[in-house]
């Protein structure tokens, strides 16, 4: 084999099995939006998928649900691991090797399987109503009330994916040069103002990357919802994920479902764009 044919050969198996198994799907699908299935036979439809959405008014609560945990759930997860990461970046700490595995060890657990034990542990008997009780506080609904199905998620989901983010901010904090807090420290700057004077700024494109990943994740969301309410109750869970998933496995309807799958797309680029230009990155 020639030396300048060697390297395709190579990337073949992983570009084969990316036409395969990313590109077709997706072009697929978005065949599927425009066509409707009749007789046994898709027939150009042209956008009364996209139209028959305007009139959904489960797609208007799914789209309502998912944005309504994406403000909750994405600011509160960031934050909370930009805390988690500078708390054991410290030179203070001892076994910190220990502290990030513990958190960190969330993020590799089954969806499912953690899923299947915040379900278990919210039941109004479960572990967190046992608790709650030992205090003087009454049982919560946490899985049959609207607002607390939705807090319950934003719950599980916070637990699961805040080590990840940590360890993303505490790569971008190890760069950061140690004379930088030493300097404010002689000026006189506390933690506090070093850490919105010098961390926050020193990890704005970290800080941006997490958004955009979490932004993508949550606007897919589907196994929380899917296994801890079901999307209920009265659909006060349903998401996204959850409604192309229903349309397409449950009901048949690939085209309806391929048609909301690319207003999930259309929202991730607009949302994706919309952080870039807040946070004024211009690269």
């Amino acid at each position: 084999m020639k030396q300048t044919k060697a390297p395709y050969f190579f990337i073949a198996p992983a570009v084969i099995l990316f036409l395969i198994f990313t590109a077709y799907p997706i072009i697929a699908s978005l065949y599927l939006s425009f066509h409707q299935k009749e007789d046994g036979a898709y027939t150009f439809a042209g956008l009364s998928n996209y139209t028959r959405l305007l009139n959904d008014s489960i797609f208007w609560t799914a789209l309502s649900n998912t944005f309504i945990i994406f403000i909750l759930q994405v600011p509160l997860m960031l934050m909370l691991a930009i805390i988690l990461a500078s708390v054991l970046n410290s030179q203070l700490l001892k076994l910190k090797a220990l502290f990030r595995v513990s958190f960190f060890l969330p993020a590799v657990t089954s969806l499912v399987a953690y899923s299947l034990l915040f379900s278990i542990m919210m039941q109004n008997n479960g572990l967190f109503n046992e608790l709650l009780g030992y205090i003087g506080i009454d049982g919560i609904p946490w899985l049959s009330d609207s607002v607390w199905a939705k807090f319950s998620i934003v719950m599980a989901m916070t637990w699961r994916w805040v080590g990840y983010n940590m360890i993303i901010f505490l790569a971008g904090l190890q760069n950061i040069p140690e004379e930088m807090y030493e300097a404010a420290a002689i000026d006189g700057a506390g933690k506090i103002r070093q850490f919105f004077s010098i961390t926050v700024p020193s990890l704005k494109p970290i800080i941006l990357f997490a958004g955009i990943l979490s932004t993508i994740g949550t606007l897919q969301l589907f196994d929380e919802p899917f296994n801890l309410t079901g999307g209920g109750p009265g659909n006060s869970t349903m998401t996204l994920g959850l409604y192309i998933y229903e349309n397409g496995f449950e009901y048949f309807d690939f085209s309806y479902g391929s048609a909301v799958a690319y207003v999930v797309v259309v929202l991730v680029a607009i949302l994706s764009y919309g952080q870039f230009k807040f946070t004024g990155d211009k690269s």
